[in-house]
């Protein structure tokens, strides 16, 4: 039975070595072979699962080379090559409104810096955090998705509720080292173990130290505060 830290901070480490261990390569699981194939598969991701995605770029990347080829595209026939991926319609259109002003601003090329990047329609932190981490080499915050969301409450790492006020609660106790495989971990447990509904406590490697487990452990849940 382990015992629950005495720190946030000590807490975050032995999550991170726990998940580390367990994950030890994380990678990102969209399919992409350039920074625009990135972006736009990123953009699609949004309330869809990369395995979806994965499927709609594959023929998309072949009929789209570039920022220009979507920024001329009609907006429905690009919807109905997405048609398949959530909220299609609006996704058609910030991605060619995206690539209009990547065409305009950019001579065509993906930025590489947080403002730029979210100055660009439909792209928040989210998408720039990971476009900057896995296209320029740039981590300049963590990626909050749904499994980070979850788990790093459920964990007690955070109480924020937003995804920006969670990003910037976990640049305060995350090492940055850490900051781009945080995400993978959490994703690779989140699928695997601590889904949204009916997590798997029983099986989980993080069940003595977390304070929402199902099972009688060490964490004092009375309170309902990990700390």
């Amino acid at each position: 039975m382990g015992e629950r830290p005495d720190s946030r901070s000590a807490h975050v480490e032995e999550v991170i070595d726990r998940l580390s261990d367990e994950y030890p390569e994380p990678e990102i699981s969209l399919n992409f072979s350039n920074r625009l194939e990135l972006l736009i598969a990123v953009v699609l991701s949004a309330q869809c699962t990369d395995e979806r995605v994965n499927k709609v770029t594959a023929d998309l990347f072949e009929k789209y080379d570039s920022a220009e080829d979507y920024a001329n595209a009609d907006e429905d026939d690009l919807a109905e090559d997405i048609n398949s991926i959530t909220y299609y319609n609006s996704k058609a259109g910030y991605i060619t409104n995206a690539c209009a002003k990547i065409v305009e601003e950019h001579d065509g090329e993906v930025p590489d810096s947080m403002s730029d990047l979210t100055d660009l329609p439909g792209v928040g932190r989210k998408t720039a955090n990971v476009v900057l981490q896995h296209g320029h080499d740039i981590t300049e915050g963590i990626v909050v998705d749904t499994h980070v969301q979850r788990i790093s409450r459920r964990l007690g790492i955070t109480e924020e509720e937003r995804p920006e006020a969670i990003e910037d609660d976990l640049m305060d106790v995350v090492p940055r080292e850490h900051w781009k495989n945080y995400t993978h971990w959490l994703i690779a447990h989140g699928r695997d173990t601590c889904t949204a509904r009916n997590p798997d406590c029983a099986d989980c490697l993080l069940e003595d130290i977390c304070p929402s487990s199902k099972l009688d452990n060490s964490v004092d849940l009375a309170s309902g505060d990990a700390w």
